[in-house]
């Protein structure tokens, strides 16, 4: 396995990973944010895809916010979007992302990297600790229609 920055001959694939973690997000709208957020000057993302030599395993994207919960720096990267294939899960894929990303982080003298999970989604939030991140708040989220 190799993890390495997103090569763009590779877009398409990732698109693919990504309508696989948001399935709500039509596909369209996945591809096109995706290609301004790394088209952009500078790239408002950052994504480190995995790879067996075949296909794409994983990816991680992330981007650098002026604020993030329970962090004390500004900017901070904060990780978007983080996602291993069902197939590739627990032989150590998304931990070597991960590392992909701090690595990053530290060459450019951050010191800390946010990230969020659905309260519901466990899976997440365990591979979270796993990886060494702590929990620092849960947030209640709301919404109002004004028309």
């Amino acid at each position: 396995m190799q993890i390495r920055p997103l090569d763009r001959a590779e877009i398409a694939s990732w698109v693919d990973l990504r309508a696989m973690l948001w399935p709500e997000q039509p596909r369209g709208e996945l591809e096109s944010e995706g290609r301004a957020a790394i088209d952009a000057a500078p790239p408002s993302l950052v994504v480190f895809v995995a790879d067996d030599g075949a296909r794409l395993l994983g990816f991680i994207e992330i981007s650098l916010r002026a604020y993030a919960e329970g962090c004390d720096g500004s900017p901070v990267p904060y990780v978007e979007g983080w996602y291993v294939r069902d197939d590739a899960r627990r032989r150590g894929v998304g931990g070597a992302l991960l590392r992909a990303v701090e690595a990053w982080c530290r060459e450019r003298g951050y010191v800390e990297l946010g990230s969020d999970a659905l309260a519901e989604n466990r899976l997440s939030r365990v591979a979270h600790a796993a990886l060494g991140f702590s929990e620092v708040e849960t947030l209640v989220v709301f919404r109002k229609r004004l028309c």
